[in-house]
């Protein structure tokens, strides 16, 4: 064989893209697994992991500029074990990792790049590091060598420390709950707290970078504050940081105004944000926050679906190998695009010869807010300009799908469809759900965590389980098909099971036979995503409201009393989570809608519609034709003469039902104001 050409790595046996990226790296890249470890432990040299993700522009630019460097590869090949891995196909070792890094160098990103002893601990670590000293920082080459240098000599002393790393990467699971009562007035509290810290100008919670906080508006939306998110609101859709032109948000902005994004997409930024637009139209009627929504939603539905069902995770950052390229427009493309009409394209979304990015301009509104009724002679424009921008090169796609992010988007979908009578979006997320049910699943039922080209793999980790456990519930709450609430129930059930501490109450992020690490965690923290504790947490206490079940209620009780507490430090972190509380403290109540045993749906729809007109973050809802005991709530309920019927309840004890929509409006919004 010619000496220019090389075998790929062990990454060639991969399904994720990211690490099939790396695969004809000189790099003699091994996946995470026992093996890798044990060749580490043969060899008593270290683990060089690093860790990123498909759509991650510094991981494309360390790859580029060490991993495709025969001269780094070899180094790294003689002095370490190489490990690559997906931080989305494995969340376990990303946190684990992240959190010594962070607690090395104050601070965390990726690519992440750890260095650990051939049992798993780590020693040394950072993020991105140059090829070079040209940008103030030590090279990699010397960092490698540094660390090689430090192995050598002090390897001893290393070994000595793993047993205390050990401990302090595995504390928060060994933090047990406080003793009383959660405190009822916390969610009003926090609610507070996040109203005067929000920035009612630019909009977010803090300095650039900004991403963007959905599970907090949702909390604060719910909690009545939906004046103090508007700005937010308004501020991102209008930004840069949202795909003016095919819809899509982006995964964070740069800079303070939302502006300019670090152009990467994915799935559950998409997913969370069109659910918070469509809750925040329910809740002020402005018809952009709709509008936005369902922009978001048909952009998934158009370029992030497989035929199979199921929804991709990210579009790359870069192509062409820069950032952005494919979103920016300088004034003389936009003329190319428009002839006469460039000049209204250019002021209406702030192109400029100076431009944001190396001149070139993110499209954005210079007013910061949209408008409320869209104007058609725009929409033409926004269609030629995405005409135009289809010639381009487009950037990656990362066409692995993962339950979890997956059971956001069926969330999504089936809240919007039920609200906004969108059957296109309640078909696509029964599909999704039915995907990840049949082709999701081990042949012993485990749910998997990743899933591409025909192939489901990997242990599912809590958020799995526990945003699966949510989707269900919303899609069932959509379309009352009892086939879903069994599902659901039985997703919460293995939940239990395989995650719960028995001793400190809780869940584990992994379960009971999951490969063991080096620690074995908890999620905390809901942002940019709910952490699997919340969502566990709230979907067990709305699977507790349907059935009856107190003992669902308790679990959820375990882990609102484990990190009520660290809501007081940040609460802007912990929106999920606050929902659960907010839900657990409530007296909102359990609704059952009832229609005639030969009838359908249909012929209740005048009470569905009026139950879903408002956002009602509390309320659960059950239908089905008399006679139907799943989910039990529905148990006993008849219809009035024949006529459908519905039920207000709480603690399955109900109030007389009503026939007509207006005054089952009266009674929800009566109930709903007696329980905050």
């Amino acid at each position: 064989m010619p000496d220019h050409v090389r075998m790929s790595n062990r990454l060639a046996q991969e399904t994720s893209p990211y690490l099939l990226q790396h695969k004809d790296n000189p790099v003699d890249w091994w996946p995470w697994g026992p093996e890798a470890l044990a060749e580490a432990a043969g060899r008593q040299v270290p683990i060089l992991l690093s860790v990123g993700y498909a759509a991650c522009h510094w991981c494309h630019v360390m790859e580029r500029e060490s991993f495709e460097s025969e001269e780094t590869a070899a180094y790294m090949n003689e002095h370490f074990v190489p490990v690559k891995v997906d931080r989305e196909e494995r969340p376990d070792i990303d946190s684990i990792y992240m959190e010594a890094v962070q607690s090395i160098t104050g601070h965390g990103g990726w690519p992440l790049t750890a260095f650990l002893d051939p049992s798993g601990v780590p020693f040394h670590g950072g993020t991105y590091f140059p090829p070079d000293t040209t940008q103030g920082m030590a090279s990699f080459m010397m960092v490698m060598e540094a660390v090689v240098k430090a192995w050598d000599e002090k390897r001893q002393e290393i070994l000595a420390q793993a047993a205390d790393v050990r401990s302090r990467l595995g504390a928060v699971a060994l933090i047990g709950a406080p003793e009383g009562d959660l405190d009822p007035e916390l969610p009003a509290r926090r609610a507070a707290d996040l109203a005067g810290q929000v920035d009612t100008t630019l909009g977010g919670f803090g300095p650039a970078p900004k991403f963007p906080p959905a599970s907090t508006l949702d909390f604060m939306l719910g909690q009545g504050e939906a004046d103090a998110v508007e700005a937010t609101l308004d501020r991102m859709a209008a930004g840069g940081l949202n795909d003016q032109l095919a819809g899509g948000f982006c995964r964070y902005a740069v800079d303070d105004k939302w502006l300019v994004p670090h152009f990467e997409k994915m799935l559950y930024d998409n997913a969370l944000l069109a659910r918070t637009y469509l809750r925040a139209w329910q809740v002020t009627g402005h018809e952009r926050y709709r509008w936005v929504s369902q922009k978001t939603l048909d952009w998934a539905l158009a370029e992030m679906l497989d035929p199979a069902g199921g929804f991709y995770a990210s579009l790359d950052a870069d192509s062409e190998g820069v950032e952005g390229l494919f979103y920016t427009w300088s004034p003389e493309e936009v003329h190319a695009a428009l002839g006469d009409r460039g000049d209204r394209a250019i002021q209406a979304f702030g192109v400029s010869t100076e431009g944001h990015i190396d001149g070139r301009s993110v499209l954005h509104l210079p007013g910061g807010v949209p408008p409320d009724v869209i104007d058609p002679d725009l929409e033409e424009i926004v269609d030629s300009l995405l005409a135009a921008r289809t010639e381009r090169v487009r950037p990656a796609l990362d066409d692995k799908v993962l339950s979890s992010w997956n059971s956001l988007m069926i969330s999504s979908l089936a809240e919007a469809g039920a609200v906004l009578g969108r059957s296109d979006y309640l078909k696509a997320a029964r599909r999704c759900a039915d995907f990840i049910w049949n082709g999701m699943r081990s042949p012993q039922g485990n749910l998997l965590r990743t899933w591409r080209h025909g192939e489901a793999r990997l242990n599912a980790y809590l958020e799995d389980h526990a945003f699966l456990l949510e989707a269900l519930l919303d899609l069932y709450e959509a379309s009352f098909d009892p086939v879903i609430f069994d599902r659901a129930r039985a997703v919460a059930e293995t939940m239990i099971d395989r995650f719960a501490d028995p001793g400190k109450g809780g869940f584990f992020t992994t379960s009971h036979d999951h490969e063991e690490l080096i620690a074995r965690r908890k999620d905390v923290g809901d942002h940019p995503l709910p952490a699997g504790s919340s969502s566990a947490a709230l979907g067990l206490l709305r699977l507790s409201s349907l059935t009856g079940e107190i003992a669902y209620r308790r679990k959820a009780e375990e882990v609102l009393k484990l990190l009520a507490p660290a809501t007081a430090r940040q609460p802007a972190a912990f929106g999920h989570l606050l929902q659960a509380l907010a839900f657990f403290h409530s007296s909102a109540p359990e609704l059952a809608i009832i229609w005639p045993a030969s009838g359908s749906v249909e012929d209740a729809l005048t009470l569905v519609a009026e139950a879903r007109h408002s956002f009602r973050p509390n309320l659960v809802i059950a239908g089905g034709p008399e006679g139907s005991v799943t989910p039990p709530l529905l148990r006993d309920r008849t219809t009035c003469d024949g006529d459908p019927a519905a039920y207000v309840c709480e603690n399955f004890t109900c109030q007389a039902p009503v026939t007509e929509a207006a005054r089952l409006g009266e009674l929800l919004e009566g109930t709903e104001a007696g329980g905050n």
